[in-house]
């Protein structure tokens, strides 16, 4: 039986963790699977302090059949999040410390696409009814190219306070953009020429995410203002009475294969998770290692599956939508996103 594989070589660390890459290696290939995983991973423990060789690079990893993972591209301290063109998957952007960077070989080979007027994005979207047409949210407002990251331009005319933190497009219209900034939700239907403010908030939202199952229906999470829902295309939005808003909020997600489940994560609060549309919610972090989590991620091609990121822990994996966890990648990370990206 062949061990998990991680950059070329088998992954020698014992414990639970191993053996159950090695038993998911066995059982499963990349055919099972619909989507790649990829993870947006930063290693807390890269060096060895008496030989100052690494043992665990930082950047983005892959993984096809949930059991194995590849580590593609190079070593970067900090990749925040990654889109995929719709029409080819090899071609593919992220965005992290220096701006954003591009592959169209499936990681093989990089080319960093923005200038020293457009540093550290935290967010990048694609617009699948133009899939040339590129978004990334900024310290100091919205970037956007129309030619797949050959050039670029700020376009937020309209934001008061220019921190912007989530970015996405409606899937239900060409240049229909969503935003989560500093001081609130914005709105823009030309294709990021103009914005509106949707929901103030004295709290940054970290997340703005569209449901699979309902495009009007809109959630966001936000650093100290709770949880917030929209039901008629973000343009009007209520807050979430059920979760409170003592906690930094970092992601919420929804499940692609069931619309009454949704999952968010905080610091201190764990993950919380909601099987009836969002009316209730519930901690699930028995066997968690804290309660700070980075990152929640759910598998769209997996019923159940969670994974998700403790401060400075391995990355956990439940397959009863987190009633258990178990250990699973890497030893101590924090993980900026997961990303499910659909193979052609």
């Amino acid at each position: 039986m062949t061990p998990p594989v991680i950059n070329g070589r088998p992954w020698q660390r014992p414990g639970l963790a191993f053996a159950l890459a090695v038993v998911l290696a066995a059982t499963t290939t990349a055919a099972d699977f619909p989507h790649d995983l990829y993870i947006c991973v930063g290693m807390t423990k890269d060096f060895v302090v008496t030989t100052g060789k690494v043992q665990e690079v930082s950047g983005i990893y892959r993984s096809a059949d949930r059991g194995t993972i590849e580590h593609v591209g190079f070593n970067h301290p900090r990749q925040d999040s990654l889109a995929a063109d719709p029409r080819d998957p090899a071609r593919f952007y992220t965005v992290g410390l220096n701006g954003v960077l591009g592959t169209s070989d499936g990681g093989r080979t990089w080319r960093i696409l923005t200038s020293w007027d457009m540093t550290e994005p935290k967010d990048i979207a694609i617009d699948p009814h133009a899939p040339d047409h590129l978004y990334i949210s900024l310290p100091d407002g919205v970037g956007v190219s129309l030619d797949r990251g050959r050039t670029w331009r700020h376009m937020d005319d309209g934001i008061r306070r220019k921190y912007t933190r989530s970015i996405l497009v409606d899937r239900s219209q060409q240049g229909r953009l969503v935003a989560g900034t500093e001081l609130g939700i914005y709105l823009s239907e030309d294709g990021a020429k103009t914005w509106k403010l949707m929901q103030k908030s004295d709290a940054t939202f970290t997340d703005v995410e569209q449901s699979p199952h309902d495009l009007r229906r809109f959630v966001a999470v936000t650093q100290g203002n709770g949880v917030w829902e929209s039901t008629d295309g973000a343009r009007s939005w209520r807050r979430i009475a059920a979760v409170g808003a003592e906690h930094t909020l970092y992601n919420i997600q929804f499940d692609s294969t069931n619309p009454a489940r949704l999952a968010l994560c905080g610091w201190g609060c764990g993950v919380l998770i909601s099987e009836d549309g969002g009316l209730t919610w519930a901690p699930r972090n028995a066997g968690l290692p804290n309660a700070n989590i980075c990152r929640v991620g759910i598998d769209p091609d997996i019923s159940g599956r969670l994974y998700a990121s403790p401060y400075q822990e391995a990355v956990y994996v439940s397959d009863d939508f987190g009633r258990t966890w178990r250990r699973g990648w890497f030893e101590a990370s924090l993980v900026w996103n997961f990303v499910f990206v659909l193979r052609r």
